[in-house]
């Protein structure tokens, strides 16, 4: 007896900004299989699921059989950027919101958003289960928090027990581990694989080689319309070795006498963060000298953004504590402009809420005045620059594009050549791989090598993933539920190689 089909595309194609995306697509998902879709960034994945969701125009045929029994199949999204909405549900969160206590609590909190989910939806007796899902998640502690207030991972967990409470037929996973601690991608991987083998049929877009067991097929998309659709069984793993970038970075000299250094440029003391009874931070006492390359690793929601708003000036608590950047007090009349513009800075929230509707010469150019938009006209210099950083990311076809007409993963990797653009003395880059492909991680892990062996730079990277660590990592700052440890790196190892594994799972690990 044969299969039945759950979904067929017959001849799909999308244009996207007068692009073709897709290009006479044809494939067949059958009852018991589960696809992966992968490909380079910019080459269709996000355009496909939605496509089969139902989310956008097509043209061709997507056919979603219905189910033997129940004679529907729902199909849920769960997309790669979520955002939620104020008390007032008339706009978004601002950037920087989270960090302002005058506005931390405009939002629902986590357990009124579940329940608000399951009317809208139409799905009682919904609390035995996203009980269920909050406990696998770690987010029990959280549930009269406001939205506002969870990290940006925390926010990915809500955004995916969402989706499960709607216990849907197909269940799309958009680069669903994004943003994700290594507890959370296991417990992830495991529910994924318990929901195959209920009989709901799963497709995964995203890229790497972290794959759920139960998958059956490959979907490889390529930018020029052409794809492969083969068993799981007979594909293999591309091996991106990347080719060295040209010299980007040189001596910053314009901050040469400022941080040739006996003093620290970050300083940190006695730091406490906290909103109502919540500690965020508990106690942070933290030096960073000039050169020195820090991994911050922790489990989501462990204070690490907040660690890092207090270093950019986006925290005003930060003003009522002892901490000091490149050798002035905070607080003592310095503005959040003389701050940032040592600095160069990409988070999951500063993409979230950055101004899409910009060109991407305006994107990177905003980068050398630290504002979502370009407010002046870029002299000789600075032009120099960005036309330099435009070709050796290979993003000059694409300047006048608006950043909206890119994939997210490239629309990221705008925003990672804006955090450079200036060459500054201190880059602070927040899970910068989220949504690259394995090709262009290879390219800015690359890039980033020649940041840290660049006289003077000093580097603060956070990320989840083990493959994402760039080189040359000094030490490595841990936070566990708001409080710190620090461990060295030893040699010239990179921090993948002198963390072991073991390490590595403790330090994201969450309290159970």
């Amino acid at each position: 007896m044969n299969a039945l089909p759950v979904i067929q595309v017959q001849q799909l194609q999308v244009q996207q900004y007068g692009k073709t995306i897709l290009k006479d697509l044809n494939f067949i998902v059958q009852k018991g299989e589960h696809l992966f879709i992968t490909g380079a960034a910019g080459s269709g994945k996000t355009t496909l699921g939605k496509a089969i969701a139902g989310k956008i125009f097509y043209r061709g045929t997507i056919t979603i059989h219905k189910h033997p029994t129940t004679q529907n199949t729902s199909i849920v999204l769960v997309e790669d950027i979520h955002r939620w909405k104020n008390l007032t549900n008339l706009s978004n969160f601002y950037y920087q919101q989270r960090f302002n206590s005058c506005d931390a609590t405009d939002s629902i909190t986590v357990e009124a958003d579940l329940r608000q989910h399951a009317q809208q939806m139409g799905m009682p007796n919904t609390e035995t289960l996203y009980l269920k899902y909050c406990q696998s998640f770690n987010l029990l502690h959280r549930l009269q928090t406001p939205l506002i207030q969870l990290s940006n991972g925390e926010q990915k967990k809500l955004q995916i027990i969402k989706a499960l409470m709607q216990q849907p037929d197909v269940l799309i996973a958009d680069n669903i581990m994004t943003g994700l601690d290594v507890a959370a991608q296991k417990n992830l991987l495991k529910i994924l694989e318990q929901l195959t083998e209920s009989g709901i049929t799963l497709i995964y877009i995203g890229s790497g080689n972290q794959l759920p067991a139960c998958i059956t097929h490959i979907l490889t998309l390529e930018e020029n319309g052409n794809y492969s659709y083969i068993k799981k069984t007979h594909y293999k793993i591309p091996i991106t070795n990347g080719s060295p970038l040209p010299q980007l970075f040189t001596t910053n000299k314009s901050f040469t006498k400022e941080v040739i250094l006996s003093e620290p440029i970050i300083e940190i003391t006695n730091t406490t963060i906290q909103y109502g009874s919540k500690k965020i931070l508990d106690n942070i006492n933290w030096k960073v000298y000039s050169g020195e390359k820090w991994l911050i690793q922790g489990h989501n929601g462990a204070g690490k953004s907040s660690l890092l708003s207090l270093i950019t000036g986006d925290n005003p608590q930060a003003y009522a504590n002892d901490i000091k950047i490149f050798g002035t007090q905070r607080g003592k009349g310095e503005s959040i402009w003389d701050i940032k513009k040592r600095i160069g800075y990409i988070s999951p929230e500063l993409h979230k809420y950055f101004d899409t509707d910009l060109t991407i010469e305006k994107t990177i150019a905003s980068g050398f005045f630290d504002t979502m938009g370009v407010y002046k006209k870029l002299n000789e210099e600075q032009q120099t620059a960005l036309s330099l950083l435009l070709q050796k990311f290979q993003l000059q076809n694409y300047a006048q594009q608006k950043l909206s007409s890119l994939s997210l993963g490239l629309q990221r990797w705008v925003l990672l050549a804006r955090a450079l653009v200036k060459n500054p003395p201190l880059l602070i880059l927040d899970e910068p791989c989220q949504g690259l492909d394995e090709a262009h991680i290879q390219h800015f892990l690359n890039t980033i090598h020649q940041v840290a062996v660049a006289e003077h730079t000093t580097l603060i990277y956070v990320t989840h993933v083990e493959n994402e660590i760039p080189g040359n990592i000094d030490y490595v700052l841990q936070l566990q539920q708001g409080k710190q440890s620090i461990h060295q790196i030893s040699g010239n190892n990179t921090a993948a190689e002198s963390l072991s594994t073991e390490i590595f799972e403790c330090i994201n690990c969450e309290k159970q």
